[in-house]
């Protein structure tokens, strides 16, 4: 069958297929094409969250998918409210997750009964309710299927231990947790602070560049996790994982080459200690929401936090995706001035 398809490199593919998932772009009736090089999928009309170059292909039909194209095909609702349904939607092993709106609240078990039917391989459909509290804790309820809410992910060829209720992980980062790892240098020391279950470790650790990893977090259950994946991974890079306040720890931390910083609405506030214990010369991963009217000023004012023009400079600064319709989450690099 044919279908509009986007190229993109192998290397590339496991977070590309993520991104076009995440944004409802992925066609999934149809067959992934892998070649020498590229990855070709096929994609939905209309605008799409990642670049690459765009085609006319021809793909296999996926098995199980001879019916609908979308999973709103299948939900048992009228033609008017299922023109309201929200085309996106997160998995996380063999779960679900997808953000109901309010005034659906009531069609929740129609809509979890048909993406369960729709993904391939899911277990379990849950309304995401939103990250809650300093743990940063999912509020989650279930709206079809059985079992709880652990599961284990694969991206980026890593398997990732996932409580999607009680530690905090998200699977539209999986391009970024790669990005971050390619950029790690031979011998490099690193810290991946607030690291939830720990993808960018994982997968840092999983290249074998890095000196060191030290990982810190909060979270008790995440915190086991990542020690759980790391079990299964038994990476030939040191890594510590610790578990704490991330400001207590950063007073007595030892300088680093690169720090990771994702705890995008309250991150600011750790971000000039995060700064102090960064070599001259290295680098910063700094995550937030960011208001789109503001997306202007907002670079000069993080390098201000961050200790000022003097000794910051951005080298990077990309959207990642989409937050709310007025907001998104952005990307940071930071990179510190080589002394003199």
């Amino acid at each position: 069958m044919r279908s509009r398809a986007l190229r993109v490199p192998r290397s590339d593919g496991e977070a590309a297929r993520r991104a076009l998932i995440d944004a409802g772009s992925l066609r999934t009736d149809l067959r992934i094409r892998v070649e020498a090089e590229e990855l070709v999928l096929p994609v939905e009309d209309g605008p799409l969250p990642i670049s690459g170059k765009v085609t006319d292909e021809e793909f296999a039909v996926q098995e199980g998918h001879e019916g609908p194209r979308r999973y709103q095909d299948l939900v048992a609702v009228s033609a008017e409210r299922r023109a309201l349904l929200p085309r996106a939607f997160d998995v996380v092993g063999d779960i679900v997750l997808i953000r109901v709106p309010d005034g659906l609240v009531e069609d929740g078990p129609a809509i979890g009964r048909a993406l369960l039917a729709f993904v391939p391989g899911a277990r379990l459909v849950g309304a995401d309710e939103g990250v809650h509290g300093a743990d940063r804790r999912r509020s989650l309820r279930a709206l079809a299927g059985t079992g709880g809410w652990r599961t284990l992910h694969r991206e980026n060829g890593i398997q990732i231990d996932v409580d999607v209720e009680r530690a905090y992980f998200s699977p539209r980062l999986a391009r970024e947790h790669a990005r971050v790892a390619h950029a790690v240098r031979e011998g490099e020391t690193v810290y991946d602070l607030c690291c939830g279950v720990g993808p960018f470790a994982l997968t840092i650790a999983r290249d074998g560049r890095a000196g060191r990893v030290t990982t810190v977090d909060r979270n008790p259950v995440a915190v086991e996790l990542l020690k759980g994946s790391l079990a299964r991974l038994r990476p030939k890079v040191p890594v510590e994982v610790l578990q704490g306040d991330v400001e207590q720890f950063l007073r007595g931390a030892k300088p680093v080459d690169r720090a990771i910083l994702n705890l995008p609405l309250q991150g600011i506030k750790y971000l000039a200690s995060v700064a102090r214990v960064v070599r001259s010369g290295g680098s910063i991963h700094y995550y937030e929401v960011v208001e789109r009217s503001e997306i202007e000023a907002r670079a000069m004012n993080v390098v201000e936090r961050a200790g000022g023009s003097d000794d910051w400079t951005i080298v990077e600064e990309r959207e990642v995706h989409a937050y709310s319709p007025t907001a998104e989450l952005r990307a940071y690099t930071l990179r510190r001035t080589v002394a003199a």
